[in-house]
């Protein structure tokens, strides 16, 4: 059964003392997690020590933003795979709209972070998505899943279902859209098959596929009860404890 996951993208925003004060409270506001659903952070790299020693003892996964293609050297200013395993930091997020926007990141790059976070044990939550032009042009699902092709499928089966899929039609990445259930729905089922069609149904069923995008505590639990989408990717809602619990617990 395929895990339900609500990740937490706190992108660059918060103090250090206002992340503490914010794990504190999601922690400490009453929710449940069941065996099959993950609660992952996503928190800027000055702040991943911390939440790894205020996680410990709980299910919780701790992810950095972001690592690069390269084990060591003279990278400045680029942070390792090896380093974030070294501090016990679990996850990695990979890819994301921004990160492709505003880095050049290209699919290729991200096949090489995919490969590195793996060899260091790390779960990459990798990102693929489509902007507005592309949605508007009815091309989005040969530009998704090109992304997927492109950077997971040098991939075995094993590791493909070690990754966990976000995707995120950027169009409706702090805008305010959403992308209604049902159209999450339907790029979610594509990109399934588009798995399935590489690797089988059986492996295509076990990847989780997050949906990110202007989630809220009010419509998660509709988003989340579409049949292919298992959670979550959650942006600006993951930055207030009350709506950040209110979404964990629409996990199916």
């Amino acid at each position: 059964m395929r895990k339900q996951v609500a990740a937490a993208n706190w992108k660059m925003n918060l103090t250090y003392q206002q992340a503490e004060q914010l794990i504190n409270d999601i922690t400490n506001t009453p929710h449940s997690v069941n065996e099959n659903q993950l609660v992952v952070f996503a928190v800027p790299f000055p702040y991943l020590t911390m939440v790894v020693e205020k996680l410990k003892g709980t299910k919780a996964g701790v992810a950095a933003q972001n690592c690069y293609t390269q084990k060591a050297g003279a990278y400045t200013g680029e942070t390792s795979a090896e380093m974030l395993q070294s501090i016990g930091v679990g996850y990695v997020v990979l890819g994301h709209s921004e990160r492709r926007e505003y880095f050049n990141e290209s699919n290729q790059m991200l096949a090489d972070k995919v490969n590195i976070a793996l060899s260091y044990g790390l779960t990459p939550i990798f990102c693929c998505g489509e902007a507005l032009a592309i949605r508007e042009a009815g091309t989005q699902n040969e530009f998704v899943g090109n992304q997927l092709k492109e950077s997971l499928f040098h991939l075995s089966a094993d590791d493909l279902q070690k990754i966990i899929i976000a995707y995120e039609p950027i169009w409706a990445i702090g805008t305010g859209k959403t992308a209604t259930s049902e159209q999450a729905q339907e790029m979610h089922a594509h990109l399934r098959g588009v798995l399935a069609a590489q690797y089988g149904k059986e492996v295509a069923d076990n990847i989780s596929i997050l949906y990110g995008g202007s989630v809220k505590g009010a419509n998660a639990k509709e988003i989340f009860g579409q049949p292919d989408v298992d959670g979550g990717l959650v942006g600006g809602a993951s930055l207030k404890a009350d709506e950040f619990v209110q979404i964990i617990n629409g996990l199916k």
